[in-house]
């Protein structure tokens, strides 16, 4: 999941506390195996100044475009996928 989330597989092979890529690489294959290959799906935000733009990184959200004639500027996120066991 933090892959999906940081898209920095060092970040992950460090997290996990793996000396070598491979370990890692292995782990990112059953996540994919899980996770299967889906259409990325975004949450979109529009930040109007720069105090909601700060929000919306510190919430994890990435810089998309530049100014709207409206004053706003878009954010997104990539949707997480959870299995879940529920139907």
């Amino acid at each position: 999941m933090e892959y999906y989330r940081t898209r920095d597989i060092f970040h992950v092979m460090q997290l996990l506390g793996h000396r070598k890529i491979e370990n890692t690489l292995l782990y990112m294959h059953l996540a994919n195996s899980i996770f299967h290959d889906h259409d990325d799906q975004y949450v979109c935000k529009v930040a109007r100044n720069a105090q909601e733009a700060m929000q919306l990184i510190e919430l994890g959200f990435e810089y998309v475009t530049g100014e709207y004639h409206d004053g706003g500027k878009l954010f997104k996120k990539q949707k997480l996928l959870y299995l879940s066991s529920q139907s």
